[in-house]
């Protein structure tokens, strides 16, 4: 059976519980990879280059970026990061699902440059519980907070363009949801192109 790969990104605002619910998901569909970045960066002890990251100077990062290598690519903290496009697109080809975990803004590239994916924005249950979980962490000085929060604003109205809405208000109901789209995204006919005709000609499917 010929498969492609899914693409699934998924958004959410710092301390919404995306990283939880992508470790449960991990767990559960071992076929997801992740893609290899490129960042100008330095690596940290026992980072490798390949495996972790693509490290790459300033100027050859820029250069790639003008030649539209990226599918998303931005500037954190004075350092660039960016997700090549061909690696996604021959992964999916070859059958190997990916996991992207982007903000909005890398979301809107991909969904832009490479026009495939299935899209899921998760929300907290309100701002005031995304307040108290960032307060629980206890990391941020009470100014990064409230940047935060105004960032968090700003991504939730900008959602409008995924194709699924989460809200993360219990985190085992959450993945259930989480799960269940999943699921339902496996069986669209785009990642199995040739079942109908197996079927036809006689051929047994086993999934």
């Amino acid at each position: 059976m010929n498969h492609k790969g899914m693409l699934l990104v998924i958004c959410a605002p710092s301390g919404a519980g995306k990283s939880t619910l992508i470790r449960m998901l991990c767990r559960e569909f071992s076929g997801f990879g992740f893609s290899v970045s490129y960042t100008t960066r330095q690596p940290r002890a026992k980072e490798v280059h390949g495996k972790d990251y693509f490290f790459v100077h300033k100027d050859q990062f820029q250069e790639l970026a003008k030649k539209k290598f990226f599918a998303e690519w931005a500037e954190v903290h004075g350092n660039f990061y960016g997700t090549p496009a061909r690696q996604i697109t021959d992964s999916l080809q070859q059958g190997q699902s990916l996991i992207m975990d982007v903000d909005i803004q890398g979301a809107m590239q991909i969904r832009k440059n490479l026009g495939q994916g299935v899209y899921i924005f998760i929300f907290p249950p309100s701002l005031e519980e995304l307040r108290q979980r960032l307060m629980q962490r206890g990391s941020d000085p009470a100014g990064v907070m409230e940047k935060r929060l105004q960032n968090a604003a700003w991504e939730m109205q900008q959602s409008g363009f995924c194709d699924y809405w989460l809200v993360n208000d219990e985190i085992n109901t959450s993945y259930a949801r989480l799960k269940a789209i999943v699921l339902a995204e496996k069986l669209r006919p785009y990642l199995s192109p040739d079942l109908a005709r197996k079927i036809v000609s006689g051929e047994r499917y086993d999934s």
